[in-house]
């Protein structure tokens, strides 16, 4: 339905947006991934990437116009903050230019905030009169920060836009960045319900109304032309006036940036909430599913869907400790990426494997206890015994009589020991290596043991040193931040499941 407006305004107008995840707000380099996934998927010329205007955003903005996407700039409150998307896309665009791009294909608008900024600072003026202070200095800048704020950003575009480089920019055919009222609907009943329209007219400038406004602007909407060029200067006195109250326009827009990124990402998480809720309907596939009582299923299911609607998947993706006690929980969640990080370390764990094979060893006994020894116990019963590897066994008991159960198992010349601890100075595993070190002296020799054990461990662990004393046939690193309960897909479990011939990758 766009698609012919924007051909016959030449790529003015008819765009779309298309916002990029807002849990990348505060990541540069997932911003500029993540736009570059969506324009290639979209593929329309009609497409806005939107990128919010965070510390963060203001360099992936910078990037994205150098590649020629069109973007809207949102999240924008301060004007210093409007002032550097400004130049990042005045200087995306001669990146793009000394690329040989088509500069007058790029369009772009920066989305800047109007009446939540009086919604804020109105509350913190009433705030001072009702504490006693002077009502009559105070009262008349109620509903005065929001316009005035524009006003100032909008001779800042002026300004910005009569240089020398935007001439340039200019003479090869490229569109000025429009300035994008939003959040014009009037949130204080005392105020003129078409007040942040009609103050804010101005030439190169967009106002996104939501149907009630506009519905109020087309009944009795009065046309003022560059209004918002009408009484700068007053504009400029009324922000002075209240940061003279003792309110700092920098915190206000700061906290409502932040606040901004929040509620986008409270919407995004219902909507994805939606879909999977939706999805699921349609499909009836969870990957997830729990056999349990039917109470205690409900309850579950309940307790997912509300984690999906809260964000609560969302921050704990995102490591927040506050989804437990808000203590130290951040600090062992490595778990999350450890999927990722693994990936890279296939091709080791096959050779590992491969190497273990080729020299004839027909057994590999994992040494350990509780989560280092349950996840390749639950691998191991889940696959099985794979024919043309090592038979897997395992000990996590110092009980004498499971220690000779396992012995006997086992052809001691051709077994592969795994000795699993992350901190490496649990008695049990000690013990167990001790025992079998011993065992394997006398039957391959003082030179030759060594090459029988394999050790798995945190960095910098005492299990770490005396493997790579004793030259160990091999050493694998845990991850500091993944509990053993939680490291089946680490090397804690990896490793076992390697060498049992299990296909890692």
């Amino acid at each position: 339905a766009l698609a012919p407006v924007y051909r016959d305004t030449s790529g003015r107008d008819g765009f779309i947006s298309l916002e990029v995840s807002p849990y990348l707000a505060n990541d540069t380099q997932g911003t500029i991934d993540e736009a570059r996934r969506l324009w290639a998927a979209v593929d329309r010329p009609n497409l806005m990437i939107k990128v919010p205007a965070t510390s963060a955003g203001i360099p992936a903005i910078h990037a994205l116009i150098a590649e020629g996407m069109s973007v809207n700039v949102t999240l924008l409150f301060a004007v210093p903050r409007y002032e550097a998307v400004a130049q990042s896309y005045i200087a995306g665009l001669q990146d793009y230019a000394a690329k040989g791009g088509d500069v007058s294909k790029v369009a772009s608008v920066a989305s800047f905030f109007v009446s939540r900024i009086d919604n804020v600072i109105d509350r913190e003026l009433q705030a001072r009169i009702d504490a006693g202070g002077p009502a009559g200095t105070i009262q008349p800048l109620l509903g005065q920060a929001a316009i005035a704020n524009a006003k100032v950003a909008y001779q800042s575009f002026r300004r910005i836009f009569a240089g020398e480089a935007w001439a340039a920019l200019a003479a090869r055919g490229a569109q000025v960045q429009r300035l994008l009222w939003a959040s014009t609907s009037v949130k204080n009943p005392a105020y003129p319900d078409t007040l942040y329209v009609e103050r804010l007219i101005g030439r190169d400038t967009v106002n996104t109304m939501p149907p009630a406004t506009m519905d109020a602007f087309r009944d009795h909407g009065t046309v003022v032309h560059d209004a918002v060029e009408h009484e700068v200067e007053a504009a400029h006195a009324a922000l002075t006036a209240i940061e003279e109250q003792g309110i700092s326009l920098a915190s206000v827009t700061q906290d409502l940036v932040e606040d901004g990124v929040r509620q986008f990402a409270e919407a995004f998480d219902k909507l994805l909430g939606a879909v999977a809720a939706k999805r699921e309907a349609l499909v009836g596939v969870n990957p997830a599913r729990i056999e349990a009582p039917e109470a205690i299923a409900r309850a579950v299911d309940e307790a997912a869907a509300g984690w999906r609607d809260d964000g609560t998947i969302r921050r704990l993706w995102a490591g927040d400790a506050r989804v437990w006690s808000g203590a130290d929980e951040a600090d062992w969640l490595g778990w999350l990426g450890i999927v990722e990080q693994e990936h890279a370390h296939v091709g080791t764990l096959v050779r590992f494997a491969n190497a273990i094979r080729e020299a004839g060893f027909t057994h590999v006994a994992l040494l350990g206890m509780g989560g280092s020894s349950l996840g390749p116990e639950v691998l191991a019963t889940s696959f099985g015994h794979r024919p043309g590897w090592p038979r897997f066994h395992m000990l996590d008991s110092t009980d004498p009589a499971q220690l000779r159960a396992l012995e006997a198992k086992l052809d001691l010349a051709k077994t592969m020991f795994i000795v699993s601890s992350k901190s490496g100075s649990t008695l049990e595993p000690n013990i167990m290596l001790a025992h079998f070190r011993a065992r394997m002296i006398e039957t391959v020799g003082e030179a030759g043991w060594a090459r029988h054990f394999t050790a798995v461990t945190d960095p910098g662990s005492s299990l770490e040193q005396v493997a790579k004393q004793a030259r160990f046939g091999h050493l694998f690193h845990g991850v500091k931040s993944i509990g053993g309960r939680y490291s089946v897909l680490s090397k804690f479990g990896l490793v076992p499941a390697a060498a049992m011939g299990i296909d890692v990758s």
